[in-house]
């Protein structure tokens, strides 16, 4: 693997690590996150959802990427975040949300770190392939 595809790879654990910090941050701290999302859950019940969907969910993608190392794990990892960035832009004409620097930080390490995961997900297996003499 040449030095620029390792780093890639690299990149690449860091947008998975990146999704699993943000589900324990919604595990631990459910309410924080809803606030930051401008989130209002009503009830126990609404926070237990934050914790559950926007926690549990996360953290068990980004940790199981990092553990397993494997290509559909950066593929499920990239396909998260593009697919939070594709809802963000589609809610804009949708929703019509107003919008602060917040929302469009969010919308770049959306794009950022999903088109990170990606890419290093087909280095991954563009290197395997090669180490396996496949072209």
């Amino acid at each position: 693997m040449a030095a620029s595809e390792y780093e890639l790879v690299n990149l690449g654990r860091v947008s998975s690590a990146a999704l699993m910090l943000s589900g324990v941050a919604g595990v631990v701290m459910p309410e924080r996150v809803a606030s930051a999302l401008q989130l209002a859950p009503a009830s126990s019940r609404g926070i237990a959802e934050v914790r559950a969907g926007l926690g549990g969910t996360y953290a068990a993608l980004g940790a199981w990427a990092l553990v397993s190392r494997r290509h559909a794990a950066g593929v499920a990892v990239g396909a998260s975040w593009l697919g939070a960035a594709t809802a963000r832009l589609v809610s804009l004409a949708i929703d019509r949300p107003q919008t602060d620097a917040a929302f469009w930080a969010y919308l770049v390490a959306e794009v950022g770190f999903g088109t990170i995961a990606l890419a290093a997900a087909r280095d991954r297996l563009k290197a395997k392939a090669a180490a396996e003499g496949r072209p």
